[in-house]
């Protein structure tokens, strides 16, 4: 925790609050409703970090970049799967 935070009262999860329920890959996952780096998010989900992840939301699939962030809220469903893309 970096000095400002301790001063201010902050911790480093800020954020992250009660335990939720979230559906990964058609499963029920518990974890801690906040925001997350995505690879932070994949680690927290038991998701490898050679996969990819995608939020589904109103029937859409958006994917998810390792290096943003996402607000995780009770109900919210994401599906893994292998990177798209590159050489053919």
């Amino acid at each position: 925790m970096t000095e400002l935070a301790e001063k201010s009262g902050q911790r480093q999860d800020q954020g992250h609050g009660h335990t939720i329920t979230v559906t990964i890959d058609g499963q029920p996952k518990q974890i801690r409703q906040g925001r997350y780096l995505v690879s932070e998010l994949k680690d927290a989900l038991g998701i490898s970090a050679d996969l990819e992840l995608d939020q589904v939301e109103n029937g859409e699939f958006k994917p998810l970049d390792d290096n943003d962030h996402v607000n995780v809220k009770d109900g919210d469903v994401f599906v893994s799967h292998v990177r798209r893309g590159g050489a053919s």
